[in-house]
């Protein structure tokens, strides 16, 4: 049932199934229940080359093929992919591993600094704020979505095993990366929210549409935390194999 709404994007069709489905190709493919799914561009095929992954499917875009790899990480089998950036096309590609068996999932990735963190600090979101379009496909309208609790407490405790510093923040999840303006990153700075990226907020709405588990691990990039003086840092480069440890870690433990 579509629910309307004289704005398109707020309209929301309760109907699960829809014209194409993620499995509308029927692959011979089974994945593993667990999957690491990142945005840790070239660092996914460097681990999985170096640690026996095998390769047992591939998605292919209109732009990209990404590999689907299963691993062995201390005795249990997680399915490891790499995560294209933005909102629509992570989704689309997550909604694809969920067709095909994955139902608990860790991402990670960078994100940029609202308020004063340094570069490389590691950050749990608990919500997400709804500033994507993404996420009004798989979600009723609402201000913020809520991350899984089971996702958040297994991240929590890789972490500890870590003895890893870490902080639970509000994300802004946008689609506009160069619409951030002063006043809207002020604006949401006054929400509470502490970082900014493009898919925590669609994600966690499809994972909740679908009924599957899902978190992320995020470390700080670049900071906006000045409006004036924009940094962009280093990107984070010094976080991503370590962020990968740690998502495989926190996933089999869910």
């Amino acid at each position: 049932m579509i629910i309307k709404n004289d704005i398109p994007i707020l309209e929301f069709d309760t109907d699960e199934t829809a014209v194409i489905m993620p499995t509308h190709a029927n692959l011979n493919l089974k994945l593993p229940k667990k999957a690491v799914f990142a945005f840790l561009a070239e660092h996914i095929d460097e681990y999985a080359k170096t640690h026996n992954a095998v390769q047992v499917g591939e998605f292919t875009s209109a732009t990209k093929d990404y590999p689907i790899y299963v691993i062995n990480h201390n005795g249990e089998d997680v399915c490891l992919c790499q995560a294209p950036v933005g909102a629509a096309p992570a989704t689309q590609l997550m909604e694809w591993l969920i067709g095909y068996g994955v139902q608990e999932i860790i991402s990670g990735g960078c994100c940029g600094a609202l308020t004063d963190f340094e570069e490389n600090v590691f950050l749990v979101p608990y919500k997400a704020l709804r500033d994507e379009g993404t996420s009004y496909h798989y979600m009723m309208p609402s201000r913020f979505v809520e991350i899984n609790k089971t996702a958040m407490k297994a991240i929590e405790k890789a972490v500890a095993e870590h003895e890893l510093k870490y902080r639970e923040v509000t994300t802004w999840s946008t689609d506009g990366f160069y619409r951030e303006t002063k006043e809207k990153v002020t604006y949401r700075k006054q929400e509470g929210c502490e970082v900014v990226e493009m898919e925590c907020a669609a994600l966690a709405a499809c994972a909740s549409f679908r009924n599957v588990i899902w978190g992320c691990i995020l470390f700080t990039a670049d900071t906006l935390a000045d409006v004036e003086n924009y940094e962009e840092r280093n990107w984070g480069e010094d976080s991503f194999a370590y962020a990968l440890e740690l998502c495989l870690d926190a996933v089999i433990r869910i």
